[in-house]
């Protein structure tokens, strides 16, 4: 009679037992989840994060693509029409002349790489000075040793990037300008609406 019963305790300290440490596995599993959870979501919102900044970054450049396309051909239409009136005053010259012309003509159809990069740094340093001139700032020389900023060299390799590198410094520099503009016009609104 002895020996049923200490069977039977000895069986269910064995079932407490495997039911504690499956109570336990369960919940080493369900923390190594709820920790793989917490890193995933944490992956989850950077990459929502990257891809809102994707989406900002492929719009900027779709709106500067976008301007571009329009000033290029604005660009061509201007040339198409200068080329029509080069045609229609070029009769009127004398023979010299029309020789002397159609040559300039074709040396100005022919512009390369080192010449844009020429241009466009002159029409960047033009645009700068005209900001600092509107700025009323004076305009302070460099200490020794130091030099102004180059700019990158446009080769036909990286043209299209460094070109709207500069073009995007020259939207934003407008858009200061306009602000700037703006902000004197209120002020000037303003001073005449207290002189009244």
């Amino acid at each position: 009679m002895m020996f049923p019963q200490s069977r039977h305790s000895a069986s269910s300290q064995q079932l407490k037992f495997t039911t504690s440490d499956s109570c336990d596995r369960i919940k080493d599993e369900f923390q190594f989840l709820q920790a793989q959870y917490h890193s995933l979501k944490l992956e989850c919102d950077k990459l929502a994060s990257e891809k809102s900044e994707m989406q900002r970054h492929y719009i900027m450049y779709y709106e500067m693509s976008y301007g571009l396309n329009i000033e290029m051909h604005k660009q061509a239409e201007i040339v198409k029409r200068l080329n029509g009136i080069c045609a229609q005053v070029l009769p009127y010259l004398s023979q010299e002349h029309q020789q002397q012309v159609l040559g300039a003509i074709e040396r100005a159809k022919q512009v390369t790489p080192p010449e844009m990069n020429s241009i466009i740094r002159q029409q960047l340093q033009a645009h700068q000075l005209s900001q600092l001139q509107g700025l009323a700032l004076p305009m302070t020389p460099l200490p020794l040793g130091l030099s102004q900023p180059a700019l990158p060299a446009v080769t036909s390799s990286s043209g299209l990037f460094s070109l709207s590198s500069i073009l995007a410094s020259q939207a934003q520099l407008a858009k200061e300008e306009k602000a700037s503009r703006e902000g004197a016009d209120s002020h000037r609104e303003e001073d005449g609406d207290k002189s009244d």
